[in-house]
């Protein structure tokens, strides 16, 4: 059985588009399928379509959650939920071509557990997206001990033993491409196109996709911890050289004193080092906090 797993907010626009799509795949596939499809609290009629559909096909499987988690969560409650010995993540808009996954069975029957799709023409984003993500994994990749493939995301088909390693996965605070690159296995990228959305508006504006970049950094690395130790002791480096030279200043020319401008200066400088080591600190901490508490990670307020 190959199980899709498709998050979906305020999707409603584009499922008349996207189920056709997926039963030309389905029909080529040659494999039994389900489609489990998680609604993450959407505010439009996303979920009672997605329920109509359901009445009338077997194959789609209705999660609904209590309130909108967020895709992360959304996505891990898919795969928890899933049946398939394949399981496909996808997302709703068509921007991860469904005829891909025809590609991605050829390459796991040749004994690969994950094949993941890499985003080699991102045209379709806009300019400031595409250098942000570019940005964004070179930074990961330096940080972590576990890099993840350049413009890829979560579309992949993952054997059932990956999936199960996934849900062995506690955390709360989840980034789910570090994951699937750290569970390991063997795994190979298939390149694309990635195209523009079939219909509708994308959900993840630049807040989210800030808050998801911290995520991935703070869960899978503590270099940002580490280079502060790097720059406290760089920062006493420069105030014993400053130091001597006053001390030198003083013996040779006389009494020195300070101007106010350069002693404000400093000090702000150094203030605004604290602070941002401090809120560095405190993304951690607020993250141990979340996991602490132990919360779950999703709810789900009806299964179909």
């Amino acid at each position: 059985m190959l199980s899709m797993v498709i998050p979906m907010h305020n999707e409603s626009e584009v499922l008349e588009v996207l189920f056709p799509r997926l039963d030309e795949v389905i029909a080529k596939a040659g494999v039994t399928v389900e489609i489990v499809c998680v609604d993450d609290g959407s505010r439009d009629d996303t979920l009672a379509r997605l329920q109509a559909r359901a009445a009338a096909d077997s194959r789609i499987r209705v999660l609904e959650l209590a309130r909108n988690f967020g895709k992360e969560a959304a996505l891990t409650a898919g795969l928890d939920n899933t049946r398939g010995e394949l399981i496909v993540p996808l997302d709703a808009d068509l921007q991860d071509p469904p005829e891909l996954i025809l590609e991605f069975i050829q390459l796991w029957e040749q004994g690969y557990d994950v094949v993941y799709g890499v985003r080699t023409d991102r045209s379709s984003d806009s300019v400031a997206k595409r250098i942000t993500a570019g940005w964004f994994y070179r930074l990961f990749n330096r940080m972590s001990d576990y890099p993840i493939p350049a413009d890829t995301g979560d579309f992949r088909l993952m054997d059932r033993s990956v999936v199960e390693a996934l849900r062995q996965m506690p955390e709360r605070n989840r980034f789910n491409k570090g994951l699937f690159s750290w569970v390991g296995f063997r795994q190979i990228g298939v390149p694309y196109v990635r195209p523009a959305r079939a219909a509708g508006a994308s959900s993840w504006g630049s807040p989210a996709l800030w808050r998801l970049a911290l995520d991935g950094i703070t869960s899978f690395s503590t270099a940002p911890l580490r280079i502060w130790s790097g720059v406290g002791l760089l920062a006493a480096v420069v105030a014993i050289c400053a130091a001597v030279v006053l001390a030198v200043r003083v013996l040779i020319f006389g009494r020195d004193v300070p101007g106010y401008a350069s002693l404000m200066v400093v000090t702000l400088f150094c203030f605004a080092v604290q602070m941002v080591a401090f809120g560095i600190m405190g993304e951690y901490l607020g993250r141990l906090y979340q996991e602490a508490k132990r919360r779950p990670i999703y709810i789900l307020r009806n299964k179909a």
